[in-house]
């Protein structure tokens, strides 16, 4: 398959009552193209992913209050650490970027993946 023969989707959802790492899980096998009959796993083939409602999204257990980001500078003492529920008041369209990011494969067709999602 050469990169011409890509032919790219449009998969719209609406996040309106889904649990958000189910949801995740399904953006992220259509970003990868892993739903399409012709997918091989060194050709970034996937679709682009449209997510509606994402304000709407269902998170089960106490995650809002318990799940912790971590992100660390380098430096010693650099760890800092968010709270889910901060993140989602603020804006809950990067809790939903940071569950998807993670779920894709760590290699060079992440950053282009990601930019093929749409939030709303």
């Amino acid at each position: 398959m050469k990169t011409t023969e890509i032919k790219r989707d449009v998969y719209e959802i609406d996040a309106t009552d889904k649990v958000l790492g189910r949801m995740a899980s399904d953006i992220a096998s259509h970003l990868i193209g892993k739903h399409k009959p012709s997918f091989e796993r060194h050709i970034d083939a996937g679709d682009t992913v449209t997510v509606t409602n994402i304000a709407k999204v269902k998170i089960t257990g106490n995650k809002l209050e318990q799940k912790q980001y971590y992100k660390h500078s380098g430096y010693p003492g650099g760890l800092k650490t968010r709270v889910m529920g901060k993140i989602f008041e603020s804006n809950p369209a990067e809790v939903l970027k940071q569950a998807v990011s993670r779920m894709l494969p760590k290699n060079k067709h992440r950053v282009e993946r990601m930019k093929r999602l749409t939030i709303s």
